[in-house]
């Protein structure tokens, strides 16, 4: 069954069109891959998955899951590091899209998202003392917090060394295959080893193609 179901979708900013002639579909537990140069317009595509832009036309529907219910992690870039906040104070606010106020439930919830990614020993920590790896699997969990259906990771391997890209990735093919958590995932690196969901959706002079990922490879490889 389609998660999501992208169709005609047209989206831009003050009159400029930046995609146009959108369809693709996400089918529950599905792994896809956001691939594009700089500028391409990924981000705009993810916003509108997100809520966060208007289309100009077309549609998407999310057969019943909630935007508010999608688990959002951002670029590690784009989170103050030096927000004086413990960890678990940090996955905690993952739940905010569901209460105004924590309870046990939630705090039960953030605690079995810090054992699910290993980084329980972290609970007390400050953010600002964690090293690259450490932060991405306490966003990633964040993000766990707000869903149990659909992922949106942007750029999550950024500025991280190949050990600590290569344990990030086991983790989120995990939750992908053994948690069924949909994925959606941007990266701007074509390398193989990056593409490892089954599915692709390239973003280029405003218009997306998708594929699978065999299929993805070759055609680039031919081309």
């Amino acid at each position: 069954m389609s998660l999501i179901e992208v169709k005609d979708l047209k989206i831009g900013y003050e009159g400029h069109i930046v995609l146009d002639k959108v369809n693709f579909n996400i089918e529950d537990g599905e792994f896809a891959i956001v691939v594009g140069s700089n500028g391409a317009g990924k981000t705009t595509l993810i916003k509108a998955l997100l809520g966060l832009v208007k289309p100009v036309s077309g549609s998407i529907n999310f057969n019943g899951l909630k935007q508010e219910f999608i688990g959002y992690m951002p670029q590690e870039t784009k989170v103050d590091s030096n927000f004086p906040a413990s960890v678990f104070e940090i996955v905690l606010s993952g739940t905010l899209n569901k209460t105004l106020f924590y309870t046990k439930k939630e705090k039960k919830l953030a605690l079995d998202n810090l054992k699910l990614l290993g980084i329980s020993n972290l609970k007390d920590k400050s953010f600002q003392e964690l090293s690259g790896g450490q932060r991405q699997k306490v966003l990633l969990a964040r993000s766990l917090c707000s869903t149990e259906k659909l992922l949106i990771l942007d750029e999550p391997s950024n500025n991280l060394d190949r050990e600590s890209k290569k344990d990030l990735y086991e983790i989120i093919q995990e939750l992908n295959k053994k948690h069924n958590i949909t994925i959606i995932m941007i990266t701007h690196d074509l390398d193989h080893g990056n593409l490892i969901g089954n599915k692709i959706i390239s973003v280029t002079d405003g218009t997306v193609i998708s594929e699978s990922t065999d299929d993805f490879v070759r055609r680039v490889h031919h081309e």
